[in-house]
C-alpha cells in the first residue's frame, strides 16, 4: 500500500506553488506519493463563487484529501505575519475532523514565502502550526543538521521551509539553499509517514 503525502497550498502569484513542487519532489524521493492540492481565493464579494475546479493547477482540496493522506505539508504567503485568508478559511472547515480525530499522530510541516526578508516568515510558519497541533499532528520542522540552513542568505528557518520572493511584479527564483530545504522539508514528512505505516519494520 502506498503512502501518500498530502502538499497542500494556497499561492497567489507562483512562489508558494514553485516551492510546493520542490517539497513534492523530496516527498517522491523516498517513495512516497506526494498529492498536490490548493484552495480557492477568498473574495470581498460575498456572491463570488469560484469554479469547482481552478483553471490551472492542482485541483482544490477537500476533507477527503486530509482523511486520506498519511502526512501534511502545508503552505502561505505571508500576510501580515500570519497565514494567508484563504488557507484560514479552508482550515476553519475542518472542524469534523477534529471532533472524529482523523488527523491525531499524522506527521505535518509548514512552508511560506514573504516579499521581503523580514516579511513574517516565522510568526506565519507558527500560525499554520497552531490548527495542526489542535489536529493532533507531529509536527516536523528542519534541524541544523541540514547545512543549508546555516548557508542560506534568503530564505529557511528551522520552523519549516521559506523563500524570499522580492516585491516585483514576477518572483524570484528559488535559491540553490531555498530548494534544498524545500526538498529536505518533504523528504523528512515522507520518511516520517513511512516509518510510522502500519507494517513498517523501520
Amino acid at each position: 500500500m502506498s503512502v501518500e503525502i498530502l502538499v497542500l497550498y494556497y499561492s497567489r502569484h507562483g512562489a508558494t506553488a514553485g516551492m510546493a513542487r520542490h517539497i513534492a519532489r523530496g516527498v517522491e524521493s523516498t517513495g512516497a506519493v506526494a498529492r498536490l492540492r490548493t484552495v480557492p481565493a477568498v473574495s470581498a464579494d460575498c456572491e463570488a463563487t469560484a469554479p469547482s475546479i481552478p483553471g490551472d493547477g492542482p485541483p482544490y482540496a477537500g476533507a477527503k484529501d486530509l482523511v486520506d493522506c498519511a502526512g501534511l505539508v502545508m503552505g502561505s504567503p505571508t500576510r501580515f505575519g500570519n497565514m494567508a485568508a484563504a488557507l484560514k478559511y479552508f482550515l476553519d472547515g475542518t472542524s469534523a475532523l477534529w471532533m472524529s480525530g482523523q488527523m491525531v499522530g499524522k506527521p505535518a510541516a509548514v512552508f511560506t514565502s514573504t516579499s521581503t526578508m523580514h516579511g513574517g516568515q516565522e510568526s506565519t510558519l507558527l500560525s499554520m502550526m497552531l490548527p495542526l497541533l489542535h489536529h493532533g499532528m507531529l509536527l516536523l520542522g528542519i534541524p541544523y543538521t541540514q547545512p543549508e540552513l546555516s548557508s542560506t542568505r534568503s530564505g529557511g528557518t528551522p520552523y519549516g521551509a521559506s523563500h524570499v520572493s522580492g516585491t516585483g511584479s514576477e518572483p524570484a527564483a528559488l535559491t540553490r539553499d531555498e530548494i534544498a530545504l524545500c526538498t529536505e522539508l518533504g523528504r523528512r514528512v515522507a520518511q516520517t509517514a513511512l516509518r510510522l505505516a502500519p507494517g513498517d519494520k523501520a
